[in-house]
């Protein structure tokens, strides 16, 4: 049985706060700070994830006037390097001019509106359209069009690019084509005090775009909130408190903080339990923590099911039954011990201390400053035993989740072009640095298209490709079972869904204003 009613306003547990509280190196006092979002209901309208008219509304209210990142500076390091930054069916070019300078245009010829770049490019000198030729400066200023003289009043003054807005934040380009639109700085507040290692001290070791099959609201609230991992992660139970997560909502970003090391409140226990891990190995058997049904790895996309009574089934990594006394088996415990293993993880251990949450969160923290100490020298006494267990993970609106200092997590989503039932979900890996230290060579991006699972971006590891992979089960079903919703709406969580009411509430009123709102 999970938990579900507790007579009080919250689930049973140890709070995260009074974890924090515990924990032999204290966390900075930013993550003691409470800021919850006001509880209520929220509701949205399920056509706000397929329909074509609110799409094309998101691209006027939202995508032309709204703060965006569009590129990280490593893209572009020299002069002349040109990232093409795509947001639904707009396209902008973010060019480096000098190397103090940096400038965004939209990225169309301003005669017949062809893209002047059809990729990032490296080293330009000029921007000039593969149709007719016509060509600008990096500055923007109009170079040279053949025969000119067929185009009386064309002048350099009208025929210039236009420039559009651009900003700078932790090592990031962000843009915006409203020219009234408000200073990147008061749209992003007071973040930085969130971030004891600044993102400019971060590079980006390794990076995804993966295509889904779904609204790129759908996957950005996948990750949103920790509420979904008893059913799509349940290989997590035994040592994450789930339903004990912090929410906090300030401005244009909000944040999330959850637990490792204290099981999930649904699973009845007040220590970690690693029995889920029959073979103590991470992807070779799990047993369910709350119904007892053990998987076991046979092959690749074949998993075998034994009932605490002794049946035993036989299925497929998306719970196709094969053969067996056991008819149903739960998808995503298929996912996790059937699915792709990247090369060299089979045998993963998942051997954790497990005589408390204190000691295992002590324990773990004290083993990975062991790994930090020899870049990061004695400093690494003093990061926080949360900054080295917890997920604790940001949304900047609309469509950014960078993670706190030392998880490189950072997501951005967006629309694929003008389908508004496909998306892109990025990830990348930004690696804190010791200051000073020079940046390596920045990672080149793996694309994965809708059927490419994952785990082919072997960079990343079994561990979270896997646990993508779970959610992208869920991806496709939620984007078909809205056409069919009775209700004609969703509806979120007060709490444990804020981050997401939070989110909507800020999108509805980009939507509903004819003018771009301001920050307060």
């Amino acid at each position: 049985m999970v938990e579900t009613i507790t007579g009080h306003d919250r689930s049973n547990g140890i709070s995260y706060n009074d974890i924090l509280k515990s924990d032999k190196v204290p966390p900075p006092d930013v993550y003691l700070e409470d800021s919850p979002y006001p509880a209520g209901k929220t509701t949205v309208r399920v056509d706000r994830y397929f329909s074509k008219e609110e799409h094309d509304l998101e691209v006027e209210r939202l995508w032309k006037r709204v703060w965006q990142m569009a590129c990280h500076e490593s893209d572009i390091p020299n002069v002349g390097d040109t990232h093409v930054y795509d947001i639904a069916e707009l396209s902008y070019m973010i060019v480096r001019v000098s190397e103090d300078e940096v400038k965004a245009y939209p990225n169309a010829c301003l005669h017949r509106g062809r893209a002047l770049c059809d990729d990032h490019r490296k080293e330009l000198r000029v921007f000039r359209c593969a149709f007719h030729g016509w060509s600008w400066n990096l500055d923007g200023s109009l170079k040279e069009i053949p025969g000119h003289w067929d185009f009386p009043t064309v002048t350099e003054e009208e025929y210039s690019l236009t420039d559009i807005n651009i900003g700078y934040w932790g090592g990031f380009y962000f843009i915006n084509p409203d020219p009234n639109c408000e200073p990147l700085a008061d749209f992003l507040g007071d973040i930085d005090r969130h971030f004891g290692i600044p993102f400019e001290r971060r590079y980006k070791a390794a990076h995804l775009i993966k295509r889904l099959p779904c609204n790129w609201k759908i996957a950005q609230e996948a990750f949103m909130e920790s509420y979904h991992v008893i059913a799509t992660h349940p290989e997590l139970l035994g040592y994450f408190g789930d339903v004990n997560s912090k929410y906090d909502v300030w401005g244009n970003w909000s944040r999330a903080m959850s637990s490792s090391g204290f099981p999930s409140p649904h699973t009845g226990l007040e220590n970690p339990d690693m029995s889920a891990y029959p073979d103590g190995k991470a992807f070779q058997s799990m047993k369910h923590m709350i119904s007892g049904h053990v998987y076991r790895r046979i092959a690749e996309n074949e998993v075998e099911v034994t009932t605490p009574d002794g049946r035993t089934g036989r299925f497929t990594e998306f719970a196709d039954y094969i053969s067996g006394d056991v008819k149903s088996a739960d998808i995503q415990m298929c996912s996790w011990v059937g699915g792709k293993i990247i090369a060299g993880d089979e045998d993963t251990p998942m051997v954790f201390p497990t005589e408390s949450g204190h000691v295992y969160r002590e324990t773990t923290a004290a083993a990975r400053r062991e790994t930090m100490r020899p870049q990061f020298g004695d400093d690494v006494d003093g990061i926080s035993d949360a900054d080295l267990n917890d997920a604790i993970f940001y949304s900047l609106f609309p469509n950014l989740s960078p993670w706190a200092d030392f998880n490189p997590i950072f997501y951005r989503f967006r629309p694929d072009g003008d389908n508004p039932e496909q998306s892109l979900h990025e990830v990348m890996y930004m690696i804190p640095l010791p200051e000073g230290a020079e940046a390596p060579e920045t990672a080149k991006c793996t694309f994965l298209d809708l059927d490419d699972d994952y785990t082919l971006a072997t960079e990343f590891g079994s561990s979270l490709t896997k646990i993508f992979n779970q959610d992208f089960v869920n991806h496709r079903m939620v984007q078909k079972g809205l056409h069919s919703h009775p209700k004609g709406e969703t509806i979120f969580a007060s709490y444990q869904e804020s981050k997401i009411r939070h989110f909507h509430d800020t999108l509805n009123k980009w939507l509903a204003s004819e003018d771009s709102p301001r920050s307060t």
